[in-house]
């Protein structure tokens, strides 16, 4: 399986078989040019969206006439299972900025799981629907979404493979957002990664590593 990080909270996920799925795809510019990561120039069979925010549900964004995901439940794309879990984008069940899903992908024997723009600490029944994941997209910025610590929290509670953060403060995003080294601090086997990379069953690392991967840039 491939992982491409293309900015914001969008990845691309391409199995062994070709299937690809894009999630979270951004709208350049939105929210008056806080989102600046390049379009997104890619072809995928499925589009998850955790929820209907413009820098991530633009399906428009993605091409080929893939699919879209953005509802709870399972699913599946070709030789890819799809399973979604409601949860909030906000520590009041939603009434603030609304529902959110978090979505764990089977691809090639793994389990990819995108916490979108989780709000709120997971309690222990939502992480039991949610499952062990062995790659976690985490999003850690904060203000929109779990913050450094919370998601520290959450990702030791998953105990993942392979932790990718997201939804952090860069030269491309304008949120008043923190950086990922907020995230990082204090925290060992951090990696610096390219834009793309190759994630094996087989090759998981033995303890839990944090993959920090290179975001697109204009």
């Amino acid at each position: 399986m491939k992982i491409k990080y293309l900015g914001h909270a969008a990845f691309l996920l391409t199995s062994q078989k070709g299937t690809k799925v894009v999630l979270d795809p951004f709208q350049v510019g939105a929210y008056g040019g806080a989102v600046g990561y390049p379009a997104i120039n890619e072809t995928a069979d499925a589009v998850l969206l955790s929820h209907d925010h413009p820098d991530h549900s633009y399906s428009k964004a993605v091409k080929g006439n893939p699919r879209v995901i953005s509802s709870a439940g399972p699913s599946s794309i070709r030789d890819v299972k799809i399973n979604g879990v409601h949860t909030y984008h906000d520590e009041s069940r939603g009434s603030e900025r609304g529902k959110n899903t978090v979505f764990t992908v089977e691809i090639d024997g793994l389990k990819v799981t995108h916490l979108g723009d989780l709000g709120h600490a997971l309690s222990d029944k939502e992480a039991s629907f949610i499952g062990k994941p062995d790659v976690l997209l985490i999003p850690v910025g904060g203000f929109y979404t779990i913050d450094a610590e919370t998601a520290t929290e959450v990702a030791d509670n998953f105990e993942p493979r392979i932790v990718i953060p997201m939804h952090y403060k860069t030269e491309c995003c304008g949120f008043p957002i923190a950086p990922v080294d907020d995230f990082l601090k204090e925290k060992e086997n951090v990696k610096k990664v390219g834009q793309e990379v190759e994630v094996a069953a087989d090759k998981l690392p033995q303890e839990t590593e944090i993959w920090v991967m290179q975001h697109p840039t204009t």
